[in-house]
């Protein structure tokens, strides 16, 4: 019996997939639980299994090209069956629903979703288990999307196949006038990434290409990128936060002086002590929602949700954007428990080896552009969040102390808050309650 293969919904928001790349062609034998082809999700790059055994008869979907959910993209069967009912049938569309990712179907769909190996693996879970069944979990945050975009490939020197490579590694190649066809990646299946493109650099083997051909590409003077998923969810995202939501910001700027003594003292104890500015940071954040549940909360239209825990989203920047792991519980542990999980979390992040449940579920988030030397900013609320913290830079200022005039370290932070469930004064609150554990940091230590 033939087996359809569709584009299943990975992902509660997922609405089309782009296909990235065949891993079967035409004629291939396949096996339930082989993987066919990988996929690129509003959310990640995933994989699509097999659920059923035969020959790849038709592929019905291009590379680089999208479908809605639900529509067929080719099928699984015998050699000799025939399944001429099936392809003429294929321009119907998403007329039939697709199973959610990890559920069990029939031969009818035809194939399975996975996170992909160790290069992208990322998707979309639910909550925590005390949230699930109220509601699915937010979504990344609209001004720090949360997952990668799909790698691409380019054409390459070696006899007419594929190179891929990261979009930061092809950036950095632009503007150092590499070409790529000349560099060896190192990265999963020989893909290019960063530290490929520094050693080429260094070494100065790679040819170069004219400046005039950097600049301006012969014959053209722009140049069109299609949208990946990814970024079709930021831009969706984007309206769905900074339009319909009355944002306010509050803007605060602590001395964070004892917080570099206390950090100091606790590097001097050994490297199992040592934690960043951002860890403290992210304990006091944790600590000051626990004190304010008001804040740590969700709009959902039609009322609003009250968390009884902290779970603290933590942007992290990767190629081509953000995405937001999650510390869960994040008020119960340590400083050295948040630090450990954090540093883990965002190298993971980066190496997009996160799992779907690592970021998903947050109550509040933090964005912090500090190590990039910005002062302050504004961040953009995920909804349903009703807030999140834009964590400045730490820098030595003139301040004036008992009447005498003194250098301080100081950080500014600017919290975003949706009015329809944080007003002012409750934001100020807030705020108020993480100034006293920032400039007092030992009441973090227990």
């Amino acid at each position: 019996m033939a087996t359809k293969v569709v584009m299943e919904a990975l992902s509660p928001t997922m609405e089309e997939g782009r296909l990235v790349k065949w891993l079967k062609n035409e004629g291939d034998q396949v096996k339930n639980g082989e993987t066919l082809a990988e996929v690129e999700t509003d959310k990640a790059i995933m994989e699509l299994v097999a659920r059923g055994e035969g020959v790849l008869r038709k592929r019905l979907l291009n590379e680089n090209d999208a479908a809605p959910v639900g529509q067929l993209i080719a099928v699984i069967a015998a050699p000799d069956e025939n399944i001429d009912a099936l392809v003429s049938g294929a321009g119907d569309g998403a007329a039939a629903p697709a199973a959610p990712a990890g559920a069990s179907a029939g031969a009818s769909a035809g194939a399975t979703s996975v996170p992909r190996g160790p290069a992208q693996s990322q998707g979309e879970a639910s909550a925590p288990p005390q949230e699930k069944a109220a509601s699915a979990p937010p979504a990344p945050p609209a001004g720090r999307p949360a997952a990668p975009p799909a790698p691409s490939a380019a054409p390459s020197g070696n006899g007419g196949g594929r190179m891929r490579s990261s979009p930061l590694a092809r950036r950095m190649a632009s503007e150092n006038g590499l070409d790529l066809q000349a560099v060896q990646g190192s990265g999963p299946g020989g893909r290019i990434i960063k530290r490929d493109v520094e050693a080429a650099v260094a070494s100065g083997a790679v040819r170069q290409q004219p400046v005039a051909a950097r600049l301006v590409p012969a014959g053209e003077d722009f140049r069109d990128a299609p949208l990946t998923q990814i970024r079709k969810t930021i831009a969706r995202r984007l309206s769905e936060s900074i339009g319909p939501i009355p944002t306010f910001y509050l803007t605060a700027e602590f001395d964070m002086e004892r917080v570099a003594e206390m950090r100091g003292a606790m590097a001097a104890m050994g490297d199992e002590f040592k934690v960043s500015f951002n860890d403290i940071v992210l304990k006091a954040v944790a600590t000051a929602l626990a004190q304010h549940p008001e804040v740590n909360a969700h709009w959902l239209g039609d009322k609003i949700r009250y968390f009884n825990r902290v779970h603290l989203g933590m942007a992290v920047a990767i190629d081509d954007g953000l995405i937001t792991p999650v510390i869960f519980d994040a008020d119960q542990k340590r400083m050295s428990e948040i630090s450990r999980e954090s540093r883990e979390l965002a190298k993971r992040a980066r190496e997009r080896k996160l799992k779907p449940e690592e970021y998903t579920g947050s109550t509040f988030s933090v964005s912090n552009l500090g190590m990039f030397g910005i002062d302050q900013f504004t961040a953009i609320i995920n909804p349903p969040e009703v807030g999140i913290l834009a964590i400045g830079a730490l820098e030595e200022k003139p301040v004036v102390i008992d009447g005498a005039l003194a250098t301080r370290k100081r950080m500014r932070v600017t919290m975003s808050c949706d009015h329809r469930v944080v007003d002012g004064a409750l934001g100020a609150r807030f705020l108020q309650t993480l100034r006293r554990l920032i400039e007092n940091p030992l009441m973090l230590v227990y």
